[in-house]
């Protein structure tokens, strides 16, 4: 008789399933199987037996069935007049059945890997947030500062679709790194490739194609994923930190005295760590940035990244947050002050309608 085959590394409970089927969110969307988180979430009771069979095996079998892989993409269009494709955006459908299954993988996989993390990493982790992410880089920049003969410089990576480059068998090995169990790892590779899509423009269907590179755009456990596989990228000098926000990635130069060599040494290793790891570096958008506040600082030499001049900037909108050169929150302050205007227009219409008082203070509370 043939040994059986091992235990799968996580086992999901018929308690667990029936438990995320309950805190499906009715109004979501379905996917391409047309099961909606409304009929989950009534018929909890009758699916948690069944789907937490099909889990298990899945994860058994270090595979997930193909009709779970399926998505289908919406373009929406960004503004009112279409000149190409970039003036769509993609919005995409995925099973709400292989969501509710993600949750539960996402919590066992952040169990294993959140020790693990880079400290400055502060996406998708519990207890931290953009305004975290925007602080420290600030506490770097004004604490080194606060020394004589001191400057900073501030590279603003952009990075072209990161999120469609992950290479899933380069992840796997990451994953492995990171004490991930063989057959999740196993499980995660299954669940990025072969992955069927379709674009839905009204009516027209097109004809579906099958993706084997890339974070999905829809699902649970992406964000995560692309969080680990960005993971080992850092900085290896102590005056050199490197700040990531999911695929927000900026790097913060600490100057002394003029030496900048650590600083562009980073950045050179960042380029290659880029060309290894599939990820394309948009040198058109990544801009710097130099904080100097010495009396009579001198010309500095621009940065160049594969052959490309790095355009300089006075402000730029980090994270959500204006920083400007004085690193003063004027611009920043200014820049609320006018899309708070430019919302009390609509506001302003509304009032026109007779609108209910009480409508008219959710609006301001909410879009305000």
């Amino acid at each position: 008789q043939p040994p059986s085959p091992p235990l799968p590394a996580l086992q999901i409970s018929e308690g667990d399933v029936h438990q995320v089927f309950r805190k499906s969110k009715r109004r979501k969307a379905p996917g391409p199987d047309g099961v909606t988180p409304a009929c989950l979430k009534t018929c909890a009771d009758q699916l948690a037996p069944i789907f937490s069979q099909i889990f298990n095996r899945s994860l058994e079998l270090c595979e997930v069935p193909s009709c779970f892989k399926r998505s289908t993409i919406i373009p929406v269009p960004k503004k009112t007049k279409i000149t190409g494709l970039n003036d769509y955006r993609p919005v995409a459908l995925t099973s709400v059945v292989m969501k509710s299954f993600e949750k539960l993988v996402l919590a066992h996989l952040k169990n294993i890997t959140g020790p693990l993390l880079d400290p400055l990493q502060f996406a998708y982790r519990a207890n931290r947030s953009v305004n975290d992410a925007v602080n420290m880089g600030l506490h770097f920049m004004l604490q080194h500062l606060d020394r004589l003969g001191t400057y900073v410089r501030i590279l603003f990576v952009d990075f072209s679709s990161a999120f469609n480059t992950i290479i899933p068998t380069l992840l796997q090995t990451k994953l492995n790194q990171l004490s991930v169990p063989s057959s999740i790892c196993q499980w995660i590779t299954s669940f990025l490739t072969d992955r069927q899509q379709l674009v839905r423009l009204g009516k027209l269907m097109l004809s579906s194609r099958t993706t084997n590179t890339g974070a999905p755009q829809g699902c649970v456990l992406s964000p995560l994923l692309f969080s680990l596989y960005i993971n080992d990228c850092t900085s290896k000098d102590p005056s050199v930190k490197l700040l990531k926000f999911a695929d927000d990635t900026t790097l913060i130069g600490l100057i002394q005295d003029g030496e900048e060599s650590a600083y562009r040494q980073e950045v050179k290793e960042l380029a290659v760590w880029c060309s290894q790891n599939n990820l394309e570096l948009n040198t058109l958008k990544t801009v710097e940035m130099i904080i100097d506040f010495r009396r009579n600082p001198p010309a500095l030499t621009p940065l160049s990244i594969m052959d490309s001049t790095v355009a300089g900037m006075e402000t730029f909108k980090f994270l959500g947050s204006v920083i400007s050169q004085d690193l003063k929150w004027v611009t920043h302050i200014n820049s609320i002050v006018k899309e708070a205007q430019q919302r009390l227009y609509f506001l302003r219409q509304l009032r026109k309608f007779n609108l209910l008082q009480e409508l008219l203070k959710q609006f301001y509370s909410a879009i305000i």
